[in-house]
């Protein structure tokens, strides 16, 4: 920041001491803060839970949130992930059939298993293997999945493990792809981050498969020519109730190990904003699963009264005067999303304001932090959004930084710094 200059000092003693002056200090970037919503959160019983809004991220809600705790079939989803993924990349098509191989048939699953019912003889495409992840939670899905994309089940958890790390989720593993081991552990943080990653890169999974009520297999098709007037069609229907009678609910998964207890992967959406609510280890009980979804069904009310994502709409900032440098103006752009979390009865009429450090001068260095763009209702400010240099900005000659200091110094003086 300039120093203080005294208004009677000698100017040209001053021209040196402005020549060398560096340019203002860099503003701390602002992280926003989630506004206090008017009515505290519902208690639950469910042993953790991570609530936040699945566009900008913003947590409204946390319980023992990074608490290890098995995810049981939720673990399906990034075992569809990684399917998915192999198939974006053109590596595997999604509806080429192929039988099941004898590992992932139903009758050689362990005991309590859930299963889309494979067998020897049929032919199944992956986007079908996808829906017997989905519907029914099939475990024989899974270890199909698995075969359909590495020689073995250990290679496939191996790259479920090795994406995990990468995506961050430390506190994440697998020792096998459907869920039913103890072993898997995941935390509500986590998982909810996941789901929000598995989201935004596989929005249309959510109709695709799961927000499917019900699925009917083996068809006709599945199986061989002679069974298929009776192919033995079995219809399940989806384990996710709220799908059925929570508005906006659309996804994703639900899960039960009895070393886990009841968990659940929800989705919903109204009125332009979704929320993403991970519940793991409601209780052990006869209608765990009622009061697992009754957690749900109360955090997403709550979420949806209290809050909506806000997606202002932000031009381009006017350019800045640059001092004593090769060019005239700053260009400043906004590294972050505009988009926020707000108390859902705020921001109908937004105000844009401007926070620009001043003097700005060269030389700038490309992303440095160079002021704040304020973002306001009519009840006060609800997001700050760092401004920084568009790009690097030099030093000027011997002569613009002289003419620059002489102005500089004269509009100190009319300003009384």
């Amino acid at each position: 920041m300039a120093a203080k200059i005294h208004k009677y000092n000698r100017l040209l003693g001053l021209l040196c001491l402005l020549l060398m002056l560096p340019g203002a200090a860099a503003l701390a970037q602002v992280t926003p803060k989630l506004l206090k919503p008017g009515s505290p959160a519902p208690a639950i019983v469910s042993r953790a839970a991570l609530l936040l809004d699945a566009e900008t991220g913003t947590v409204l809600y946390e319980k023992n949130a990074d608490e290890p705790i098995p995810p049981a079939s939720l673990t399906k989803l990034m075992t569809a992930h990684i399917a998915l993924r192999e198939a974006a990349a053109g590596r595997i098509s999604l509806d080429e059939a192929a039988q099941p191989p004898r590992e992932s048939w139903a009758i050689n699953q362990p005991p309590r298993s859930s299963l889309m019912f494979l067998a020897a003889g049929q032919r199944v495409s992956l986007r079908e293997l996808l829906l017997g992840l989905a519907v029914p939670s099939g475990n024989d899905a899974a270890v199909a999945v698995a075969l359909r994309l590495a020689p073995t089940v250990a290679d496939f958890v191996d790259s479920m493990n090795v994406e995990a790390a990468r995506l961050g989720l430390h506190m994440t593993r697998f020792v096998e792809p459907s869920g039913i081991s103890e072993q898997n552990q995941t935390t509500a943080r986590e998982f909810a981050r996941f789901c929000q990653y598995y989201l935004a890169l596989y929005p249309t999974s959510l109709q695709e498969f799961h927000s499917v009520r019900e699925f009917a297999y083996p068809k006709p098709e599945n199986v061989a020519e002679r069974y298929r007037e009776r192919p033995g069609t079995i219809v399940q229907y989806n384990h996710n109730n709220l799908l059925r009678d929570f508005p906006g609910v659309d996804g994703l998964k639900t899960g039960y190990i009895d070393e886990a207890g009841y968990n659940i992967a929800l989705t919903a959406q109204r009125e332009g904003t979704r929320f993403i609510l991970v519940l793991l280890g409601a209780p052990t009980v006869r209608g765990g699963d009622r009061l697992r979804d009754e957690d749900g069904r109360n955090l997403l009310t709550w979420a949806f009264e209290q809050y909506r994502t806000i997606r202002p709409i932000i031009p381009d900032p006017e350019p800045v005067k640059l001092w004593k440098g090769k060019q005239e103006e700053v260009r400043l752009i906004h590294t972050e999303t505009p988009d926020f979390t707000g108390p859902r009865d705020r921001g109908q009429q937004l105000y844009l304001s401007a926070e620009i450090t001043d003097p700005l001068i060269a030389p700038l260095a490309a992303g440095e932090p160079l002021g704040t763009l304020v973002i306001s209702d009519d009840l006060g400010e609800l997001r700050r959004i760092p401004l920084v240099a568009a790009e690097d900005y030099e030093e000027g000659g011997f002569l613009k930084r002289l003419w620059d200091s002489v102005q500089l110094f004269f509009r100190n003086l009319e300003r009384g710094v």
